[in-house]
């Protein structure tokens, strides 16, 4: 077992993985403390049963620089294997701005392969790789040093067995033909607005049951100010207020710290001065918010009236699409995109791609009465009129 923490390693390392036909990868980080991921450890794998494994400390290494890996990334004539990607990229993208190319996800390519949903690594590698995990050191601080043999073997475990799993679901994309469906998703992971927070929009993540163009406004200034503060000290969004919290404020509205200090839900850590300031900032900015800026929602009685006869039949037709397919019906339409195409919608994803190729083309014929469904036994069958 190695561990590399100098950058002439790491490049030895890259250099060697740049000439295999891949690597797998992964990390281990901490997010409890910051509002950005803190990296804690990377490990990776090349090729074949006793191909290298590594981990690559960042916290040992104090003058490591992950440039050889970012280079690695750029070498499109490996491909960089991980599992469950979207936290991974999320932060080689923010440290070195840059994405793995070409990526390989074996949870997206499992969905796509009949595993489900969500497919665990733990379920894949007795499935696929037949062995077990030993997932005692999961939950460990992987900021302290040093780290012990078992979190040393947990974290390789994430990367040797993950060499079987890519083979094998490389093999099974390239007999069913779906590598593209698999290339569609990972396009998604590697969009740079996917791990774009614009603090403008922050507001949209919060649940609210008003409707009210001015206590929206307010809402949305003080998720603006909790969003860039959040960003700029690189602490948890709930450090600074939590959504409760955040409602309270937008409805009681203080314009001065003395109204500010009767908040009950408003935690010691919000009440600091540069919070405190910012807060009251953000609730004068919503109240002096222009009514055409005002942030408007959707009233329900504006919707588009949902068919329910029409939405069951769609829910009983991905379900036998996905059993057919093998695929997890989650990937291919939500509950809510169901309910839009039966209420006329014509432009979601499960109207696109590969999506609308597996259901999205049944689903349109379905709402025309172009076709109908019959059942034989436990079989649902699609019946062209």
């Amino acid at each position: 077992m190695r561990t590399i923490t100098t950058t002439e390693d790491l490049a030895a390392f890259c250099a060697a993985a740049k000439a295999a036909p891949y690597v797998t990868l992964d990390t281990e980080f901490l997010r409890e403390r910051t509002y950005w991921s803190k990296l804690c450890l990377i490990q990776m794998a090349l090729p074949g049963k006793d191909g290298e494994a590594v981990l690559v400390d960042p916290i040992e290494g104090e003058d490591l620089s992950l440039e050889p890996l970012y280079d690695l990334f750029r070498h499109e004539g490996t491909v960089k294997v991980f599992h469950a990607a979207r936290q991974d990229l999320e932060i080689f993208f923010v440290e070195g701005g840059v994405f793995p190319k070409p990526l390989f996800d074996t949870q997206v390519a499992a969905m796509v392969c009949g595993f489900g949903e969500q497919a665990g690594y733990e379920t894949l590698v007795r499935r696929i790789a037949k062995a077990n995990l030993d997932k005692t050191s999961r939950f460990t601080d992987w900021s302290r040093r040093p780290l012990s043999e078992a979190q040393k073997d947990y974290a390789l475990a994430d990367v040797t067995h993950l060499r079987v799993i890519y083979e094998w679901l490389a093999a099974q994309l390239k007999k069913n033909g779906r590598g593209p469906w698999v290339e569609e998703e990972l396009a998604i992971l590697t969009d740079p607005a996917t791990y774009t927070v614009h603090p403008d929009e922050a507001w949209l993540r919060i649940k609210t049951r008003t409707t009210s163009g001015r206590f929206l406004a307010v809402v949305k200034e003080l998720a603006k100010f909790r969003e860039t503060y959040a960003q700029a000290q690189n602490v948890p969004r709930s450090r600074v207020m939590k959504d409760d919290a955040l409602l309270e404020l937008a409805s009681t509205r203080p314009s001065n710290m003395e109204e500010l200090g009767r908040s009950r839900l408003l935690l010691r850590e919000g009440r600091k001065p540069e919070i405190a300031e910012g807060i009251l900032a953000a609730v004068k900015a919503g109240q002096e918010m222009k009514p055409e800026d005002m942030p408007k929602v959707d009233h329900p009685q504006d919707a588009p009236q949902v068919n329910g006869a029409l939405a069951d039949l769609l829910r009983v037709l991905l379900k036998a699409k996905s059993e057919q397919l093998g695929v997890a019906p989650r990937l291919i339409a939500s509950s809510a995109e169901l309910d839009t195409i039966a209420a006329g919608g014509r432009e979601g994803e499960a109207l696109k791609g590969w999506r609308r190729e597996a259901f999205g083309e049944d689903a349109l014929k379905l709402c025309k009465g172009e076709i109908a469904l019959s059942a034989k036994g436990t079989e649902v069958r699609v019946v062209r009129l």
